[in-house]
């Protein structure tokens, strides 16, 4: 994502504590609740050509090590999350693990970084813009983060779908992308604005609004943690948009590099058929985002 948007999606430093919460203190009847799989971006009838790489000296991906549990480094120092593993996992598939290298730079630094050549591609959540789109290029997407409702248990939902939350309140961050897709998907929901995450689920754990609506990430591993003394669960959805929430999730190229823009979607494609991809999507997100 974009600076911006990511602080929008992560509270920093907070969803590390929240990371940290779920590992130690999951419930157990939390924990047993199977994810949804990775919803399959890639259709099953389009063949992407596996382009010749034989000529490629080094395959140099760059991230960083603030955006968990994507990117961050382990208790051991060690680069770690979905996209470190996902790139290694590409490499694999294109059969140049041997040329593969992963080097994690400040947030702020990375467009620099592979604009002046010092990588290959970046993965590491950066937002697809128009801005840019003029001087970079794209991979498909791997991965989309999704809205969600979260409901409080005690609350009377009378129904399992959106439409039971019409006559009830939902709460939503002030400004964000997700007030502005509640507003447009649900026009009946009475939406109670909040000037921050934190206050919006403290309101939600002591009732004072019924549900929530906002970023699916966020939302999956605090229900799941003792953070929320299990008083809410996910409801209803998961909602996407392009118009609200971006492209999804993919990997930034310099614009002159086809080949290998062609290289890594045909990989992704293939780690999205064989199951790699929702194995790797599992291991971060066991309580799933779908």
């Amino acid at each position: 994502m974009t600076q911006s948007f990511l602080a929008s999606l992560l509270f920093k430093g907070f969803l590390i504590f929240l990371l940290s919460q779920v590992a130690v203190h999951a419930e157990p009847a939390l924990a047993q609740q199977g994810p949804a799989s990775l919803p399959v971006l890639f259709d099953a009838r389009e063949r992407l050509a596996k382009p010749d790489l034989s000529s490629l000296v080094r395959l140099r991906f760059l991230t960083s090590i603030d955006f968990p549990p994507f990117n961050f480094t382990d208790q051991n120092g060690r680069l770690s999350g979905f996209n470190v593993d996902l790139a290694r996992a590409i490499c694999d598939e294109l059969e140049v693990a041997s040329k593969c290298e992963i080097q994690a730079l400040p947030f702020a630094d990375l467009k620099e970084a592979l604009a002046a050549s010092q990588g290959d591609a970046v993965i590491a959540g950066l937002a697809v813009t128009s801005e840019l789109r003029k001087q970079f290029t794209f991979s498909r997407p791997y991965l989309m983060l999704p809205a969600r409702f979260v409901r409080n248990v005690k609350a009377d939902i009378k129904g399992d779908a959106a439409a039971a939350l019409s006559s009830l309140s939902v709460g939503v961050v002030k400004g964000t992308a997700h007030e502005a897709m509640l507003a447009a998907y649900f026009p009946a929901i009475k939406a109670v604005p909040f000037d921050s995450k934190e206050a919006l689920l403290a309101a939600l754990k002591d009732k004072k609004v019924d549900a929530v609506f906002a970023d699916a990430l966020q939302l999956s591993f605090w229900v799941s943690s003792q953070a929320s003394a299990r008083c809410c669960a996910l409801f209803d959805g998961p909602y996407m948009s392009e118009q609200f929430l971006g492209e999804g999730m993919t990997i930034m190229l310099r614009q002159n590099d086809s080949v290998l823009t062609a290289a890594l979607d045909h990989a992704l494609a293939a780690l999205s058929r064989n199951g790699r991809l929702q194995e790797i999507y599992l291991r971060y997100f066991p309580y799933g985002l779908y």
